[in-house]
């Protein structure tokens, strides 16, 4: 996923925090030994807001320093290499790793990386679902570093003009895109189709949104039913009926953010960062783009959380820095510049409601409301199957080469198969 760059602060903040890390006087976490250099393993950071974060890690700690490793900006991609470094064992090279949020059961289950000691690290003052996503049977295994919910972007000059407040619902929804889309020559609604880990995010949204769940517990229960039909029954009327553009099915997020952005939609489905791009100084839709929580039902409906948790290398040499480092990372100050350096949304509470914070992100009080009221994909030791079966069905039946009623007759047998082998 690609951020837009937003200005920092500057390093007095992250002074003041680095004075509560200091080696001196740290003490072990919770059973955890070992302290040393460590690598820090994630996906491509685009916008280098990470390595001046580490530096002042670094600077603080000579003897404990982080030496950062990017992977590929593709998830899948940097999922892979991972996933084969951490099949090393002892040999790993990666100590410390900034992970998907869906990724954390099947890492979890495959003894890949640590639990964690909660009364360590600030899980207390963080978005109350974030913490969710970091935990396996019961157990806390990853620390929420950013989070992230979709919010239904769309064209708020558009909308006064035509006296319509934004759709809370997908009857709503519906309508505008149907009536209201083709007065002004624009599509009328796309998120990410193509069949990828985002077609996933969009369809369980759909489905939670009809009130429906995808897997119960930590994938052991398959949950589909009638509520899942009619999520996916959305999707596949919407590109039935023309208010979906066909072309959005090989949408990702970048395609359907530039289509958004080039002013050829009226309603798009994505991440916050979508809403940056469009409003920014240069962009033709600057001042003219709006966000509100993703409709649903028969009213506001369920995001997606998004983001990414750290963990640590249940092989690594050092532990505690690699604890330590976690609480640096999700401590207050470093959070604050998570958001004004990176443009990614920080998983402290208390920063969405920081005036100045909203001021320069508006969208900042909308994606807090979306967060409290998202829930995590479906939890799986074997999530990359389970994601893989849901992105196939809900494809067919969007491209009309099945029913919703037979590509959920499909999704359930064949998650129903996972579980089994599982």
């Amino acid at each position: 996923m690609r951020w837009i760059r937003a200005a920092g602060r500057g390093l007095l903040v992250l002074a003041v925090v680095l004075a509560g890390y200091g080696a001196s006087g740290a003490r072990a976490a919770g059973g955890l030994e070992g302290r040393g250099p460590l690598t820090l393993a994630t996906a491509g950071d685009l916008t280098g807001y990470l390595g001046p974060l580490l530096q002042g890690w670094n600077r603080a700690h000579p003897g404990e320093k982080v030496t950062l490793v990017e992977l590929p900006d593709s998830a899948d991609e940097s999922r892979a290499q991972m996933i084969t470094d951490l099949r090393g064992g002892a040999r790993s090279r990666f100590d410390v790793l900034n992970i998907d949020v869906a990724w954390t059961s099947e890492f979890a289950a495959a003894g890949w990386i640590r639990a964690l000691p909660r009364d360590r690290l600030p899980l207390g003052s963080f978005l109350r679902p974030v913490v969710d996503t970091a935990t396996y049977d019961g157990r806390l295994y990853a620390v929420p570093y950013v989070t992230n919910a979709g919010l239904l972007l769309y064209r708020k000059d558009i909308l006064a003009e035509e006296g319509v407040p934004p759709p809370r619902t997908w009857a709503e929804l519906e309508r505008a895109a149907k009536t209201i889309a083709p007065r002004h020559g624009l599509d009328g609604y796309a998120g990410q189709f193509l069949p990828y880990e985002g077609l996933t995010v969009n369809a369980a949204e759909a489905v939670y949104s009809a009130g429906g769940t995808i897997l119960g517990d930590e994938g052991d229960r398959v949950t589909v039913d009638a509520a899942a039909r009619e999520g996916i029954g959305f999707l596949a009327r919407g590109v039935r009926d023309g208010w979906v553009p066909k072309e959005a099915l090989t949408y990702t997020e970048e395609e359907s953010r530039q289509a958004f952005q080039d002013g050829r939609l009226l309603f798009l489905r994505n991440w916050p960062y979508a809403y940056v791009s469009a409003s920014a100084g240069g962009s033709a839709l600057a001042g003219k783009v709006g966000a509100v929580p993703l409709p649903g039902r028969d009213g506001p409906g369920t995001s997606v959380l998004g983001g990414s948790n750290l963990a640590v290398n249940a092989h690594a040499e050092h532990p505690d820095t690699g604890a330590r480092l976690i609480a640096y990372l999700t401590s207050e100050g470093v959070q604050r510049q998570v958001l004004t350096r990176g443009a990614l949304p920080p998983v402290r509470a208390d920063l969405y409601e920081d005036p100045e914070l909203v001021r320069r992100f508006p969208y900042l009080p909308t994606l807090r409301a979306s967060v409290l009221t998202a829930a995590p994909r479906p939890k799986s030791p074997r999530y990359d199957q389970v994601s893989m079966v849901v992105q196939a069905v809900v494809h067919d039946a969007m491209s009309g080469h099945s029913t919703p009623e037979a590509a959920v007759r499909r999704l359930a047998r064949e998650l129903a198969d996972i579980s089994r082998r599982g």
